[in-house]
């Protein structure tokens, strides 16, 4: 059986932090599924099919990663690819208090599926989404925060 890891994120937009994760967690699975949470209900900064084009852009020459987007809640997307791991990244302790809470209760729905947390490199800890979209939406350039192959130009 291949351990299939699932990255889940709104990565709106994906950072080098992000990037950084995946890269280091290669090793670690057989194959890492990117999965963008999509909400209909609510839209991102960024569209989900631009977001889409630029993860898969980041990795287009890794065989091990797949980029998707899903609905609902991660454990059932992680049934349905047949995922046993749950991949994060914690860049402070307020992302583990948050992450941990989040991990027991999706240990409490599916016992099968482990969490795996990989911290952040100290030099990426700053960069989160939230602040490279306050930085475009004020027209500052964000370039800095995220991997080279994504354009952030509106």
């Amino acid at each position: 059986m291949s351990k299939i890891a699932i990255f889940p994120g709104s990565f709106d937009p994906f950072t080098k932090g992000h990037e950084s994760i995946v890269k280091r967690a290669l090793p670690l699975f057989d194959s890492i599924i990117i999965a963008i949470g999509h909400n209909s209900n609510k839209a991102g900064f960024f569209s989900l099919e631009k977001r889409m084009h630029w993860i898969k852009k980041v990795f287009e020459k890794e065989n091990k990663i797949q980029v998707d987007a899903f609905e609902g809640l991660t454990v059932d997307y992680c049934k349905e690819k047949g995922a046993k791991y749950i991949l994060r990244g914690l860049r402070t302790a307020a992302d583990f208090e948050y992450e941990r809470a989040i991990a027991q209760t999706n240990k409490a729905l599916a016992p099968e599926l482990e969490s795996v947390f990989l911290l952040t490199t100290p030099e990426l800890t700053p960069v989160n989404s939230t602040i490279i979209r306050d930085i475009v939406r004020h027209g500052g350039d964000a370039s800095i925060f995220v991997p080279k192959e994504i354009d952030l130009k509106l």
